[in-house]
């Protein structure tokens, strides 16, 4: 069975130390690929450092609502440069963040990262935290036409639903190894697989029982396993499903 972990900033400076041996623990564990999102311009270049050094991780390049303090209209200019160039899979990471402020300002950058996609015919890795009626806001003034994922996904039904039309897979990581996460298991547990992905977002959103320590791509694996559990499917139609629909997406 092979697993991807469609989410993991395996850029940070957390991996350091320590980038291949945690690389190659994935790889034993059949976590195969791993897609690594981008955040700020000035992170692009650590981007294509990894991507260099590892032929399995795959590049997004974004600008993420939480790091705007640093960013300047002119770095679309740049953004849409590493897109020629490069070849990533998705622009991303990029959304809009309800609980930091300046959300006026989040979603007309935002925006501007949605028609970026869509001139390079791309689809997106989109954040979101209390949000999603200023994303699908957004959504409806710039309609996205080539989907992507919505990570860390912790909507209702009717949010999923929403997504799901527009050509959206919905992240699926560690938040479904709580118990409290009553909302988000239920959602996941009712989802036809064929709309779900899986993700670590390491090295923060540790699993359940890893609470305070470094989140690893390894344990993709954990996630596929509540997962399978949840839907009452075998572990190896997670990993076939899961990777077709990363496959449909970026590949």
């Amino acid at each position: 069975m092979q697993f991807v972990d469609s989410h993991c900033h395996l850029d940070f400076e957390e991996f350091d130390a320590d980038r291949e041996e945690v690389i190659a623990n994935a790889v034993n564990q059949g976590i195969s690929r791993f897609v690594i999102p981008g955040i700020k311009r000035e992170f692009w270049a650590r981007q294509l450092k990894l991507k260099a050094d590892y032929d399995n991780c795959y590049l997004a390049f974004g600008i993420h609502p939480w790091f705007l303090q640093d960013f300047e209209w002119g770095d679309i200019d740049p953004l849409k440069e590493l897109l020629v160039k490069h070849e990533p899979v998705a622009v991303g990471e990029c959304g809009v963040d309800g609980a930091i402020d300046d959300i006026e300002l989040q979603m007309r950058v935002f925006s501007a990262q949605v028609e970026v996609a869509n001139e390079f015919s791309l689809p997106l890795i989109v954040h979101h935290r209390r949000s999603h009626h200023h994303i699908l806001s957004t959504f409806k003034k710039v309609k996205p036409e080539n989907g992507g994922i919505i990570h860390a996904f912790s909507g209702s039904q009717h949010d999923a639903d929403k997504y799901i039309a527009l050509g959206f897979k919905l992240g699926c990581g560690g938040t479904i190894t709580y118990p409290r996460a009553e909302k988000t298991r239920k959602v996941f547990k009712q989802l036809d697989l064929e709309h779900i992905v899986l993700e670590t977002d390491c090295p923060t959103m540790p699993l359940y029982g890893y609470q305070g320590q470094r989140n690893e791509p390894s344990r993709v694996l954990p996630v596929a396993q509540e997962l399978a559990e949840l839907k009452q499917v075998c572990l190896k139609e997670i990993a076939t499903v899961t990777s077709q629909n990363i496959n449909e997406l970026f590949f």
